[in-house]
């Protein structure tokens, strides 16, 4: 049962980390190396409003989503745009904003572990036998709940509609209409936004860190790698995989090799299935 429970916890998890990632790749096929740097920036907005303008901590929260969110849609406004297409551009220029913003906030004076952000509910229960925290399971729930809302969103609204659109099939979107640019933008806002939600939920469990951008981006990648890049669905179901392999490689051989699990999980998909478990991508096969 301890590990059915933390291993879902850490399946919902590393479905936060990496669902707005999927997001932005998916429609704008840009890979954002700038996802785990926005997730940090968005606990030390929070933390900054909270702590120095003394807001409540929920309005502290809500300025870190809304501050997040137009920070992607402005980097993608003003920089991304300008090479989109070109992959292996928007690759280094999207890690070198991460630099920046990762770094400079540790030149800043963000570093250290002085940094935390409260529980929701203080607290733990116990679950068959098993003591769990009030705020791990809050997580569980509000992870649950913002899949669901995505996937209403994606399919019952017009933007997500276009946005969907988008995902699937570029060119037959421009031609009824759709505007590529502003659903990557739109995109970049929303998946920024996942990031500061997935922080929100989160950075509560330990300390703000500027490592743990780097931990994150490299989670989210190994979870869209495996489920398929640009598929949001794949993404949840690489999650469960990995969170479940990380947790049996806690119990049975350390808490020191589960970050190698995500590395190995990328480079087995690779080698076995480049395309990932729901991939659009083609096989090597079909490239040769």
């Amino acid at each position: 049962m301890e590990i059915l429970i933390y291993g879902t916890i850490n399946s919902v998890a590393l479905a936060l980390y990496a669902l707005g990632f999927a997001m932005v790749y998916g429609v704008s096929r840009l890979p954002n190396f700038a996802h785990g740097a926005l997730y940090v920036l968005s606990g030390f907005i929070t933390w900054t409003v909270l702590n120095t303008l003394g807001l409540n901590y929920f309005l502290s929260i809500l300025v870190s989503f809304a501050a997040t969110a137009i920070i992607g849609a402005l980097i993608y406004q003003f920089v991304l745009i300008r090479i989109r297409g070109m992959e292996i551009s928007e690759i280094i220029a999207s890690y070198a904003i991460a630099l920046a913003i990762l770094e400079g906030m540790r030149w800043a004076g963000f570093k250290g572990m002085n940094y935390t952000l409260p529980v929701f509910i203080e607290g733990s229960t116990t679950i068959a036998g098993v003591t769990v925290d009030v705020h791990r399971l809050i997580v569980v729930a509000a992870g649950t709940a913002l899949f669901g809302l995505l996937w209403v969103f994606t399919r019952y609204t017009r933007i997500g509609l276009a946005l969907r659109g988008m995902a699937q099939d570029e060119r037959a979107a421009l031609m009824l209409g759709i505007d590529s640019d502003v659903m990557a933008v739109v995109a970049m806002g929303m998946g920024s936004l996942m990031a500061a939600m997935a922080a929100a939920l989160l950075l509560p469990l330990g300390n703000i860190v500027v490592e743990s951008g780097y931990n994150v981006l490299i989670l989210a990648i190994a979870v869209c790698i495996v489920g398929g890049i640009g598929s949001w669905g794949g993404a949840v179901l690489a999650a469960f995989i990995i969170g479940f392999a990380q947790i049996l490689t806690v119990v049975f051989i350390g808490p020191h090799f589960q970050q190698v699990v995500a590395l190995f999980a990328i480079i087995i998909t690779l080698i076995l299935k480049p395309s990932g478990l729901f991939g659009q991508q083609k096989e090597l096969e079909e490239r040769v």
